[in-house]
């Protein structure tokens, strides 16, 4: 009880207009130093129910401020129409939740974020204009990031911390440094927040080097550090952008991973020692991320620091960190939590209870039908175009034409993003995957006088960061057979949306043809959070009562995919998988952790 009238009074007080500020050193808030300690999540990738529940996980540990990003392309998945009420996309709730658990806010709303997020939170429907160019002062670009600041600052100017909401600070863009060199730009984001009624202080974040911090710094607005580490990183940042305060911006208790890799497994002794040096010397820090949560649906993005390379992000953004995937304490979190706590001399509230998980015994798993048997009406092209070129964000599309002069050899994809099965009359052929830059395949011959080519290619998600994030999804620009280039071609947009998972068709699936849907059902009694083990399958997508998931692929790490909850229900339960490979059914099951 004494926890609830303390925050009871907190909240009260808070909830009046403050002053929040920058001196010379020091953040102050009415006046006084004030140390941030934040902890960072992101509403999105977060069920709303879950909300309340990771804030209070973040006040145990001791944080007294709570960093959220905002990602602009799932807020305006088309241009001006604003969503900021459905399902987790409410972020003016979020942030009074915040406020009612007594904590602060940072808001970095962009509109470039980075986050391991599609794009970097840049929305898709840009990339259907050929010459875009991004995180500039191109009239287009500029035109779309001033109609989404106009729109997100009604959202939130009336809970910035001059106004009795929990807003201190906003970001300017995100590492820019470590992409551009136009601080004008930056200059006029900021500006444009200004213009919007948003009169906190501002900061910045960059990589603790000299050219990140001279190209992503400003005059006048304080300095963040991705992360800060030691009395160096400070040093630098001060001599480049003095006369205000310095803070680590992202402090790092764990990292991301990619498909294909080891789960990430940071050094804990290494973010001990960094925290205990930030926290010592009174210094203001952000764990990026005190939780990380999901990348549902097609919403995980990449890396790609040169042409060949790409580097898919999974779907689980568990992140090692301190609260895990599924919102339980870890380890690391009960470390951090006593070395805060010997550093403040403040006693943290308890812990919240687990939220609870369960198993879900074997489900059996019937094919269901074919991507074949379930195509939209195509449109028709003389080449083919990327997705964006049809108004389409994420998901496959399928690519078909007819081969008459050559009907076999080499098929170069130039280039596929991300990952391509291709068809020869029905017949799987093979896969072209991007990694690596072999975007080429060989067709078997054929007696067939005009054979049917389909290629189905899966978008895996946007490059996020530095320079290569220009990256359409689909064939981005033609196909050749022995180098003659292919023309006539049908395409067939399919973002595999909730309604038309839910329209499928079921039908007789020919046999060894891949690409095909799996369907089971479930009962349930009572409602948990789980993990369906896809460990059985293939490469593909699950949905669970009409709600995506997820990616899942077999070469791993992950093979389990997180469900809330909150989108399970009572009584008979719904699964459909699509996979691009398997060609028998196997039973699934529910699980109680990641691994």
């Amino acid at each position: 009880m004494l926890w609830v009238t303390l925050r009871s009074q907190w909240v009260q007080a808070q909830s009046k207009p403050h002053t929040f500020s920058l001196s010379k050193t020091d953040f102050l808030l009415d006046g006084k130093p004030y140390q941030l300690i934040s902890g960072e999540m992101h509403p999105a990738r977060i069920p709303k129910e879950y909300w309340k529940h990771r804030i209070q996980m973040a006040k145990a540990m001791g944080c007294n401020t709570v960093a959220v990003y905002v990602f602009w392309n799932y807020h305006e998945e088309k241009p001006g129409a604003f969503d900021f009420k459905s399902e987790n996309r409410d972020i003016a709730a979020f942030i009074r939740l915040a406020q009612a658990e007594g904590m602060w806010v940072l808001l970095r709303p962009g509109p470039y974020v980075c986050a391991e997020w599609d794009f970097g939170g840049l929305p898709p429907y840009l990339l259907a204009q050929p010459d875009l160019k991004v995180r500039c002062l191109d009239p287009t670009y500029m035109k779309a990031v001033e109609r989404y600041v106009q729109q997100l600052s009604r959202q939130v100017r009336e809970l910035q911390v001059s106004k009795g909401g929990p807003i201190l600070m906003v970001q300017i863009e995100n590492e820019y440094g470590s992409y551009a060199n136009d601080r004008a730009y930056l200059r006029t984001i900021q500006q444009l927040w200004q213009k919007n009624g948003i009169n906190v202080p501002f900061y910045t974040a960059d990589g603790p080097a000299t050219p990140n911090l001279k190209a992503g710094s400003l005059p006048g607005v304080a300095s963040g550090l991705d992360p800060g580490a030691s009395e160096h990183d400070f040093t630098l940042a001060r001599k480049l952008n003095p006369d205000v305060p310095v803070f680590s911006s992202e402090t790092y208790p764990g990292w991301l991973t990619h498909w294909g890799e080891k789960w990430a497994r940071p050094d804990t002794a290494s973010l001990m020692r960094e925290v205990r040096f930030l926290l010592k010397n009174k210094l203001s820090l952000n764990f990026y991320v005190l939780h990380g949560g999901t990348n549902f649906g097609f919403t995980a993005g990449a890396n790609g620091f040169k042409p060949t390379e790409y580097q898919p992000d999974l779907t689980s953004y568990d992140y090692d960190a301190p609260v895990n995937e599924q919102g339980r304490a870890t380890p690391k979190y009960m470390a951090l939590r006593k070395l805060i706590q010997q550093h403040t001399g403040q006693t943290p509230p308890p812990i919240p209870a687990p939220i609870p998980v369960m198993e879900i015994p074997a489900i059996a798993m019937k094919a269901y039908g074919a991507v074949w048997n379930n195509l939209p009406a195509p449109q028709t092209v003389a080449q083919p175009k990327p997705m964006e070129a049809f108004g389409q964000n994420s998901g496959f599309i399928l690519y078909r034409t007819r081969l008459n002069a050559h009907t076999s050899g080499k098929l170069i994809l130039t280039e596929v993003h991300d990952y391509a099965t291709v068809y020869v009359d029905g017949k799987y052929v093979g896969h072209v995957y991007r990694d690596g830059g072999n975007f080429s395949i060989t067709l078997p011959k054929t007696d067939a006088k005009e054979p049917m080519l389909d290629i189905l290619v899966e978008g895996m998600g946007r490059i996020n960061f530095a320079e290569y994030m220009i990256d359409r999804k689909g064939i981005t620009d033609r196909v050749s057979l022995n180098g003659m280039t292919l023309m006539n071609w049908q395409v067939f947009n399919l973002p595999f949306t909730t309604p038309y998972i839910q329209s499928l068709k079921s039908a007789q699936v020919v046999p060894d043809q891949p690409g095909r849907f799996f369907k089971g059902s479930f009962e349930l009694t009572e409602t948990a959070d789980t993990y369906f083990d896809l460990s059985a399958y293939k490469k593909g997508v699950i949905y669970v009562n009409g709600h995506n998931l997820g990616r899942y692929w077999e070469r791993g790490p992950q093979t389990r995919l997180y469900c809330p909850a909150s989108w399970l229900k009572k009584g008979t339960n719904e699964v459909v998988i699509f996979d691009q490979h398997q060609l028998e059914a196997a039973d699934i099951s529910g699980r109680k952790t990641l691994e």
